[in-house]
């Protein structure tokens, strides 16, 4: 009969070095000075024979660990969350920890289906990064007391760690770099404002600069990702209202960025040339997309590995009050934003 036709068990092992299950589990958990040294080299003899495999999820759950992670996504699409998860999937392999990523591609009913997935796997702890995920949902994780990471995102009355970008510092920053320019008129592009707290805070710095400086033209548009045809309404009136003077167009993120550079094109503009464009985010086409794009970079690794470093200190005990842990962004200037007068 051919033992490997199907998978080994303990049992199997045991039968084949001729000792106890018990025997073979010492072995297995590094108990092996227990054990004598013929049986130690049957034991190993035996495994190696029969290609022996121990569940590591089995192990782990007798421990009462499984050294998994959840990751909830929003959109595996964005440029942003590829990054994070990269560093959150750094972080976990420095530590000795499994990822699980689940990507709700922005669906509502794949949320709930994925919290009960990964609470079926026991994950030891959750990072979120899904801006678009509904109240509700939070607050069942939440209710779950699973150690868990927002990331980029804060919510009235949920107490939990948040680790992102210093919106606020880095909207004054790209605002104050406008003006610097001698735009006269900026108008902030975002996505519709909702509960999204970066979106709120980057806006709110914007208008306490634009506050500061008298006789400058301060404007804001909300724009579905998807909704083309009023992008193109708001940046053709926009364009038009301000002819012959600066004026320029400051995006909350780099997935919108895109759209309204696309949009610019349809209309015949040019960034650089007709208005400036500063978009928050540093994509790849950045520099690329003829006259570069100014650009406020995240350090979105760094906020991954650390959301994840946070979640394993919860993990391990540390009970001290949520926290948020914001980072710097890094202002990379192009020629969208310092063409002449």
């Amino acid at each position: 009969m051919n033992r490997r036709a199907s998978r080994a068990t303990i049992s199997d092992v045991a039968k084949a070095a001729n000792t106890g299950k018990t025997s073979v589990s010492r072995f297995l958990n590094g108990e092996q000075h227990v054990l004598s040294a013929s049986l130690k080299q049957r034991i190993e003899t035996a495994i190696a024979e029969l290609d022996y495999r121990p569940s590591q999820m089995a192990r782990g759950l007798k421990r009462g660990r499984t050294r998994l992670i959840g990751l909830i996504i929003a959109d595996i699409t964005n440029p942003y969350s590829v990054e994070v998860m990269s560093g959150i999937e750094a972080a976990c392999r420095a530590r000795g920890f499994t990822l699980l990523m689940c990507n709700t591609n922005n669906e509502v009913d794949q949320e709930q289906h994925y919290l009960n997935l990964l609470s079926s796997y026991q994950v030891e702890g959750i990072v979120v990064n899904a801006v678009g995920m509904r109240e509700e949902a939070l607050s069942q994780l939440q209710q779950s007391l699973l150690p868990m990471v927002l990331i980029d995102r804060k919510i009235p009355d949920f107490s939990c760690d948040v680790v992102g970008l210093n919106n606020r510092e880095a909207a004054i920053q790209v605002t104050q770099h406008l003006i610097e320019q001698a735009f006269h008129a900026i108008l902030f592009v975002t996505e519709p404002l909702g509960l999204v707290n970066t979106r709120h805070e980057r806006l709110e710095a914007f208008y306490a600069v634009m506050a500061q400086h008298p006789g400058h033209v301060a404007e804001q548009a909300e724009v579905a990702i998807n909704d083309s045809a009023r992008l193109d309404a708001v940046l053709k009136d926009y364009a038009r209202r301000n002819a012959g003077q600066r004026c320029a167009v400051l995006v909350v993120n780099g997935a919108l960025t895109l759209q309204v550079a696309r949009s610019l094109r349809r209309l015949g503009l040019s960034w650089g040339g007709d208005l400036g464009l500063l978009g928050f985010d540093e994509l790849a086409w950045s520099e690329l997309a003829g006259v570069g794009i100014t650009t406020l970079k995240q350090p979105t690794w760094q906020i991954g590995y650390s959301a994840l470093e946070q979640v394993i200190k919860r993990i391990e005990g540390d009970d001290t009050p949520p926290q948020e842990q914001v980072y710097s962004g890094e202002l990379i200037v192009r020629k969208s934003t310092i063409f002449g007068p």
